[in-house]
């Protein structure tokens, strides 16, 4: 069942009415729920976000495994690979803390670093500038996602040299393939959607609810 919801001010009595043992959430409530939460695991407090609630008697407690299931389908890379995570919203927080536990270099990028709540952060033109060699990007914002199809977090048509290293991991998975994705694989880059971590973190989260 989708349920959208204009803000999270209606969400315990939505909760209690239905009955709900287990939900997931998505942009851009990630963050914004945490205070309306009983508890938090302690990899959700970590990464300060959760994208997965379980309910047992109306008490309510956070968890995140969109960490786990990044680190689940990212590709093996050399460890001196650069990983540059678009965005800083809870999905980059959990893509940094998968990262950090694999012992990759990684880099937040931010519209506005100087205002950015995650270190170490730079912005869009410098990651540009940092695409050679061995590099990893990884869209975690919603940039490109349908029906935006067209737009694109990070304009690769500005690079005019073949970049066989580069990979991209955008999170989007619809649609199936990105602006982003198809502009990186144009310069030889590999590059794969977000539908594998999509099912990974639904798998974990049924986990959790015991189903």
């Amino acid at each position: 069942m989708l349920q959208e919801m204009s803000s999270l001010d209606g969400l315990r009595r939505w909760v209690e009415a239905e009955d709900i043992r287990g939900f997931n959430v998505t942009i851009p409530y990630k963050r914004e729920i945490i205070p309306l939460l009983d508890a938090m695991d302690d990899t959700a407090a970590e990464i300060g976000a959760v994208n997965c609630v379980s309910v047992e008697n109306g008490y309510m407690v956070g968890h995140n495994t969109d960490a786990e299931a990044f680190a689940d389908t990212f590709w093996p890379l050399d460890k001196d690979t650069l990983c540059l995570i678009l965005g800083t919203g809870g999905a980059a927080r959990a893509v940094g803390h998968a990262l950090r536990n694999k012992g990759y270099r990684h880099l937040y990028v931010s519209r506005t670093p100087e205002a950015a709540q995650v270190r170490p952060t730079t912005g869009y033109k410098e990651a540009l500038r940092m695409i050679d060699g061995k590099v990893a990007v990884i869209n975690a914002t919603p940039v490109g996602m349908h029906p935006n199809s067209g737009d694109t977090p990070l304009p690769l048509t500005t690079i005019r040299r073949p970049l066989p290293d580069l990979h991209v991991y955008d999170l989007v998975y619809n649609p199936a393939e990105t602006r982003l994705m198809r502009e990186a694989t144009t310069l030889g880059a590999r590059a794969q959607n977000g539908l594998d971590m999509l099912r990974r973190q639904a798998e974990l989260s049924w986990a959790i609810w015991g189903l």
